[in-house]
């Protein structure tokens, strides 16, 4: 196991666990993600995993069907994604990313493993579920911003800050990528 791996399964079992809640009639509820659906979001998370590693030489097989059943196609997209991070062969691959040249491991922790921490709550707010993010968590997406400076607010990105965020830290934190707590 590569701490890639590691850290990709910490922040894959509780996205998991709220994408395994969704009632059937939420997947196409809106999100805080402006004009996506929880379905969307799945999506996104899966397509943009999928379009660096496979980009960069990692094979995860056909895409699956987001259409039929996303938890199952969720389940088999974060699998494939988990198995190919335990190889430290793929995760030392060289590549050159958004910010430069990098390592596919590097790019997982920095980014991606963030984006499944933001995301599960989007999912839960379109699902009317607690994202249960912990303080650990939270920890991690204020360095993850941090470390993204001003692209954190880039087109396709997060929206902008959110000013007069309620007292608890969860919707501090929130407010600063744009969303409402």
């Amino acid at each position: 196991m590569t701490d890639t791996a590691t850290q990709y399964e910490t922040a894959l079992r509780p996205l998991t666990a709220v994408v395994e809640a969704l009632p059937p009639h939420a997947w196409d509820a809106s999100s805080p993600c402006e004009g996506w659906s929880a379905r969307d979001v799945v999506r996104h998370l899966a397509e943009t995993q999928r379009e660096t590693l496979t980009g960069n030489g990692v094979d995860l097989g056909e895409a699956p069907d987001w259409t039929a059943d996303p938890v199952g196609a969720w389940t088999q997209h974060s699998q494939r994604v988990l198995d190919a991070l335990r190889d430290p062969d793929q995760v030392d691959r060289p590549i050159e990313w958004f910010f430069g040249p990098t390592t596919i491991g590097a790019t997982i922790e920095r980014f991606y493993v963030w984006d499944m921490y933001v995301h599960r709550w989007d999912l839960a707010q379109a699902a009317g579920l607690d994202a249960g993010l912990t303080d650990r968590e939270l920890d991690h997406i204020e360095r993850g911003a941090d470390a993204l400076g001003e692209a954190l607010h880039l087109d396709g990105m997060c929206a902008a800050p959110v000013a007069g965020a309620r007292d608890d830290r969860t919707a501090r934190v929130l407010a600063r990528l744009g969303r409402v707590a």
